[in-house]
């Protein structure tokens, strides 16, 4: 996953960790129960990740990049138990989590083939009746300079449903903002694939 410089220092800001408490993160999370066991993936440099920590009991963040995750263990290690890996291939069991979340993060996984990996990935470590929440950028002129030089694949709400559907998941519901989406999903109860044939 490539940064630039000028997307580094806002995502480290004050002013976004202010946006993000106060504003972005409770339109993303509303109608969403955490419940006692979260993971978060690709926290960044954890402006998120400071909030989320006081919504639950235990919370995991997973951040591919070594450096942010050395970071986010100096700051916040003592409230959250953090993990250098890849959220395509998540290092945990099946159904360990009440909920996973993703915020402004699937646009730095570097293609769509990837996307789908992290959205089965999320399902399979969910808890059944656990949901995948979060939410991404739409784009933009702001966004794309933002991002110039980044890994940038933006992701189309309009077809995230049916991704989301394919990897398992039931109840979808997106909703699109100004210039994001957010999203949700739920692991059914029973698996419709394991239910007994009459």
């Amino acid at each position: 996953m490539a940064m630039n410089l000028l997307h580094r220092k806002l995502c480290a800001s004050e002013r976004w960790a202010t946006a993000v408490e106060k504003k972005f993160l409770p339109w993303a999370l509303a109608d969403v129960s955490l419940g006692n066991n979260v993971l978060e993936l690709g926290p960044g440099f954890g402006a998120t990740t400071r909030v989320l920590a006081n919504l639950t009991p235990s919370l995991t963040a997973l951040e591919i990049d070594e450096e942010s995750a050395r970071l986010l263990e100096r700051r916040l290690g003592s409230r959250v138990r953090i993990l250098h890996g890849d959220a395509t291939r998540i290092p945990a069991e099946d159904g360990s989590f009440d909920t996973v979340v993703a915020f402004t993060m699937l646009h730095h996984v570097p293609s769509p083939a990837k996307q789908d990996q992290l959205f089965a990935e999320a399902f399979r470590v969910l808890r059944p009746g656990g949901t995948f929440a979060g939410s991404d950028s739409l784009t933009s002129f702001g966004f794309r300079l933002i991002h110039l030089g980044d890994t940038s694949i933006t992701v189309d709400p309009d077809g995230l449903a049916a991704r989301l559907a394919a990897a398992g998941f039931d109840g979808t519901r997106i909703e699109t903002g100004a210039s994001s989406f957010r999203f949700q999903g739920t692991r059914p109860v029973v698996d419709p694939a394991a239910a007994p044939s009459r």
